[in-house]
């Protein structure tokens, strides 16, 4: 079974570490220089991050949405020249500032034309 374990010294969690020279597997305080042997070798990892790019979502009615702000931009798809706009809503902080346009004419989706094509959204 697996259980935390924590510094002696200064009382952090200690981290599972693979020891080279000792050859085997130790727990380490990653703040101090504390270590310990672990007695049990099994170690499990789960990790959960995927990376996903930024995508457009739900953007039914948003056109008539009189709380949004529009912009002279033109759609790509009908040539009108009139959208609503908003902010990407992802929280990574890694996420610069994508806008977001909808064309109040055809509600088609679409980003800023003038973006690199590499780092254009998913729509």
């Amino acid at each position: 079974m697996a259980s935390l374990h924590f510094c002696s010294e200064c009382n952090n969690l200690l981290y599972p570490k693979a020891d080279p020279q000792r050859r085997v597997m130790v727990y380490a305080c990653r703040i101090c220089a504390y270590d310990e042997i672990g007695e049990n070798q099994c170690v499990y990892r789960n990790d959960l991050l995927t990376v996903t790019k930024e995508q457009v979502g739900v953007t039914n009615d948003l056109g008539s949405d009189p709380t949004l702000a529009h912009a002279n931009m033109t759609c790509p798809k009908c040539g009108h020249d009139d959208a609503v706009y908003f902010q990407d809503q992802s929280k990574r902080k890694e996420t610069r500032m994508i806008l977001f346009y909808v064309c109040t004419k055809c509600d088609h989706p679409y980003t800023d034309p003038t973006l690199d094509l590499e780092t254009q959204p998913e729509m």
